[in-house]
């Protein structure tokens, strides 16, 4: 069956392999003899290659197998110690705006930065556009520095930089590559709103190629929405940095007397924007409210999308003359005198860069205060500096750090889960929701640091009483050990035998049974699997999952062991 399914899957790809090289044939041939394709591209890039947008790509992926430990799992990287979390650790600042979560989310940023990346580079060129500059003549204008150093090195520094404005302890080179959408909206925006379904058919190909046969079947989930997994403050903060850069680049060329430099009317940048930050979900503002609840201001969120894409379009077309222009003087030297002498374009700058510190402002503040150090709830596992437990409805530390309370909402929540602290980092998270460990059972929790990496796994079981609520504890396993991190309330059976009250209870290690008669109450432990136990006259059975009593001619199902809907 292995070699049927590898020999099928082989067949796909080189139909789509196939089919691939026909297309680039007869795309080559339409381009001769002329090659204009080409010529554009080399005009522009070293042999017509983005090296830049590469060498970006190249780093984070470098970050993701050797920092994150990617390279022992590329599914499950390591992720809790490479987020922001404070800007007194340092290492995190450092990191998260070049870490991924997951194999799924570092592709699905790769992917995008590939396209928009080398619209961006194709926009700032490797070669000096400039009147009368020349080529090599310095390292501004040298096309290997260029390519080389100065697009990487931008990129991978604003990678950086946006990190220490990031509200939360966000991950992820999203920031970066909205950041580059942004710049390549101003230069080409019609083009750049093309190329979106040029990044999604990367997309497809990637996943053909991967997985050129899959199958899949209806199925439950847990997780939270999905515009609650969207850092829109770091998506907004890249891409108005993107724009602001991209605008003063195109003024600036402008001035120069670059006939080549894009001139983008103000209704078409308008446009451009709002579609793009329609199909990226920019307007996806929302509040945490704890406990997996989650509230969205969706038209809060497009009002502010519509806001940005009308300052955008002053900043791109505005006019250099003045708005007063029998009040302007020719050179400004008091706030009077420049505000009289103000242009639209300066106008839509100024605009731009206040919704830049609009944005980037209230990251800074959480990044300047530490986790409260208090105890860690339960019997954590120790690994290394970290604590790894369990606990329900505790208050959120990370959330709570900044005391906040606005239109009814305030930070102050209430957290469950799989709990992670570790002081000196000041890493305070619920690394699985209680929600999530309910649906799989299990999860794995890595921490580490730099290019080390500790996994502790946490296991929920339980039981349910028929007609009653389950009981159910919570383990940890690390390095071989066991041990219980959480244990839930009891949980009554509905079934009364003989007027005998059926109680099942979670407790350290294991399960028992609780037989309440006359004010009297015994306890053993749950039997083994096919085995039996007596308890004030009832007989208990356990037969697979499922557990009976037994009490002359009467059997009754009393319990039944959990079930876990991400393991089916």
């Amino acid at each position: 069956m292995v070699v049927e399914a590898l020999s099928s899957d082989t067949a796909h790809l080189a139909l789509v392999a196939a089919v691939a090289i026909v297309a680039l044939v007869v795309i080559y041939t339409l381009d001769r003899p002329s090659g204009a394709w080409g010529r554009r591209l080399r005009s522009r890039f070293v042999f017509g290659i983005p090296w830049g947008t590469l060498v970006a790509i190249a780093s984070v992926i470098g970050v993701y197998l050797f920092v994150q430990d990617g390279i022992t799992n590329p599914n499950r990287p390591v992720v809790i110690p490479f987020r922001a979390w404070s800007y007194f650790y340092p290492e995190g600042v450092l990191w998260s705006g070049f870490a991924h979560s997951s194999r799924s989310h570092i592709t699905g940023n790769l992917l995008s930065t590939l396209v928009a990346g080398t619209l961006a580079e194709y926009a700032y060129g490797h070669y000096p556009r400039a009147r009368g500059a020349t080529t090599f003549r310095s390292l501004r204008n040298n096309p290997y520095v260029r390519a080389f150093l100065v697009v990487p090195g931008a990129i991978l520094t604003f990678g950086f930089v946006s990190s220490l404005f990031a509200l939360g302890p966000v991950i992820g080179f999203s920031g970066v590559v909205f950041a580059l959408w942004g710049f390549a909206l101003v230069h080409y925006p019609v083009g750049t709103i093309a190329a979106l379904t040029g990044s999604t058919l990367v997309s497809v190909l990637y996943s053909t190629i991967r997985s050129p046969v899959e199958f899949a079947e209806a199925s439950a989930s847990y997780g939270a929405p999905s515009w609650a997994n969207i850092a829109v403050q770091g998506h907004a903060l890249g891409l108005i940095a993107g724009i602001l850069v991209a605008v003063w680049l195109v003024r600036r060329r402008r001035r120069a007397g670059d006939r080549n430099a894009p001139v983008v009317a103000g209704i078409v940048a308008f446009g451009a924007v709002l579609l793009f930050g329609a199909s990226r979900r920019l307007w996806a503002v929302y509040w945490y409210l704890g406990n997996d609840q989650y509230e969205l201001y969706r038209a809060v969120g497009f009002a502010l999308l519509l806001l940005l894409a009308l300052v955008v379009a002053v900043a791109v077309a505005g006019r250099e003359e003045p708005l007063r222009p029998q009040a302007a003087v020719p050179d400004p030297d008091t706030i009077r005198a420049s505000v009289a002498s103000a242009t639209p374009a300066a106008i839509g700058l100024l605009l731009l860069v206040a919704a830049l510190a609009a944005v980037a402002g209230p990251g800074v503040v959480p990044n300047l205060v530490t986790v409260d150090e208090g105890e860690t709830p339960g019997d954590p596992i120790e690994v290394e500096g970290y604590e790894v437990t369990y606990a329900e409805d505790v208050e959120d530390r990370m959330v709570s750090v900044i005391d906040v309370e606005a239109f009814g909402r305030t930070t102050s929540v209430r957290t469950s889960g799989v709990i992670v602290s570790n002081p000196d980092r000041e890493i305070w998270t619920t690394a699985v929701s209680r929600g999530n460990l309910a649906f799989w059972g299990y999860r794995a929790v890595d921490v580490g640091g730099t290019g080390w990496r500790e996994t502790v796994w946490v296991q929920r079981t339980g039981w349910v009483a028929s007609g009653g609520g389950p009981t159910y504890r919570v383990d940890g396993v690390y390095d071989g050990d066991r041990s219980t991190l959480f244990v839930g309330d009891p949980a009554d059976a509905e079934p009364r035998l003989d007027g005998r009250n059926v109680t099942v209870a979670a407790v350290e290690g294991g399960f028992e049974l609780r037989v309440t008669h006359d004010g009297a109450t015994e306890t053993a432990p749950f039997p083994s699997a096919e085995g039996a136990v007596t308890l004030q006259g009832i007989d208990f059975v356990r037969e697979d999952r499922r557990l009976y009593a037994e009490r002359g001619d009467s059997r009754v199902r009393v319990a039944t062991q959990e079930r876990y809907e991400g393991r089916q």
